[in-house]
């Protein structure tokens, strides 16, 4: 059998070439092939750091006689005009991978400074921060890090490794128990269950069968606190639709056990972060 390469490396070598084509006109132009650099990776606002490990292979990628050194961990929070990494080697190869480098660094920490957010709101329960698969095409390992680095926890990565039976599902079968029914015959691996519900008429049915988690879907609050009542603890429930940072709190104090929230991927805001350059 093959050795098959690293995934993540080729989606770092794609966002690469996407960024280069055939080659980097400006530095290739204006900085001597020889010539060594060094340079400081800047923070403009205050946030939790994520993804320097990913700048790091980024850096190295476009020449492996690159070198960086985090001057902090990843999931710290940050200040204003902190250097949280020192760069060196090559010119031209740090001035070709730096836009890269800082697309992903600034992308992944500002998913973490929201999650971090959401998981501050809510620490005085015992709810978890779930991310969702409303990331960006392509990133989805990155956005997911960047939630784990922020203090969250990931749902199924993909559509194959966990079994939740949404809305379109249910009216697809005919009912939730025909769904429920039709995928513990299909599925061989027995992989976790995962309902989502809309109304109280399909907690009661889905409350007679056999599954390993409720997920309420776009209930109101006082609705949420009615069907953590009746569910009473035998399943494990999970809320999403609707999720803010104004709200997640009351909906954690209602006894939930998991919160999905899908803005703190589909909907972040990135973490202004530079790259100074300098000659040592």
């Amino acid at each position: 059998m093959k050795n098959q390469r690293d995934p993540i490396q080729i989606i770092l070598e794609q966002a690469l070439a996407e960024d280069l084509g055939d080659g980097d006109i400006s530095s290739n132009a204006t900085v001597q092939e020889d010539l060594l650099l060094s340079g400081r990776i800047i923070v403009k606002e205050a946030g939790i750091i994520a993804g320097l490990s990913i700048a790091e292979k980024v850096f190295r990628l476009t020449d492996e006689r690159s070198h960086m050194h985090a001057m902090i961990r990843e999931g710290c929070p940050v200040t204003p005009q902190q250097i949280v990494a020192e760069v060196s080697g090559p010119g031209r190869a740090l001035l070709s991978g730096e836009r890269t480098a800082l697309n992903f660094l600034q992308r992944m920490s500002g998913i973490a400074t929201l999650t971090r957010q959401f998981v501050d709101r809510v620490k005085h329960t015992k709810a978890v921060i779930l991310d969702t698969r409303k990331t960006a095409p392509g990133l989805r390992y990155f956005d997911k890090l960047a939630v784990k680095t922020g203090g969250g926890e990931n749902h199924r990565f993909g559509l194959f490794d966990m079994v939740m039976i949404k809305n379109n599902h249910i009216t697809a079968a005919g009912s939730v128990t025909n769904a429920v029914s039709r995928v513990l015959e299909a599925d061989l691996r027995g992989r976790k269950l995962i309902v989502e519900i809309r109304n109280f008429q399909e907690l009661q049915e889905v409350l007679t069968l056999k599954i390993d988690r409720i997920l309420l879907d776009n209930m109101s609050l006082d609705e949420i606190k009615i069907a953590v009542s009746e569910i009473n603890g035998k399943y494990p429930v999970e809320v999403s639709g609707n999720v803010n940072l104004d709200n997640v709190a009351a909906i954690a104090e209602t006894g939930v056990d998991y919160i999905s929230i899908g803005r703190i991927t589909h909907s972040v805001r990135a973490m202004d972060i530079s790259l100074i350059i300098f000659k040592p």
